[in-house]
């Protein structure tokens, strides 16, 4: 059987980027439902603070559907655009973790006809084809 445990380093974002193109787990910090704009302006904030983890991946530069351009930043799979804390979003990502690779494996990530293999060696079962 594969070992499954693994170790998460928490990296603060203030202190340090990942890599461009790096899968992670993202910490990320705002109020849901986020403020209006005629609520911020008046000093109070409605909805509850949140702190969660996300799958994130960072980027160097990125280009919202809206054609805004964005800079070291983080991006989950809705295309939602996060940047590190201490910038102005209105969620932010105060910590990241580079996410574990496969069970049994070294990547992130497996395609195609890789698949079933690296599934049954994961499982320690003999490959079928």
């Amino acid at each position: 059987m594969t070992n499954l445990n693994t170790v998460v380093t928490w990296v603060d974002a203030r202190e340090r980027l990942p890599r461009c193109g790096a899968p992670v787990a993202a910490a990320i910090t705002g109020r849901y439902p986020a403020d209006s704009a005629a609520e911020s302006e008046a000093g109070t904030a409605l909805g509850e603070e949140f702190w969660l983890v996300r799958p994130m991946v960072f980027t160097t530069l990125h280009f919202s559907e809206d054609g805004a351009e964005h800079r070291d930043c983080f991006v989950d799979s809705d295309g939602v655009v996060r940047l590190p804390y201490g910038l102005t979003s209105e969620e932010t990502v105060t910590h990241w973790a580079e996410l574990p690779t496969l069970p049994g494996g070294t990547t992130h990530g497996v395609l195609g006809e890789d698949v079933r293999s690296a599934l049954q060696n994961a499982w320690g079962a003999p490959t079928t084809a």
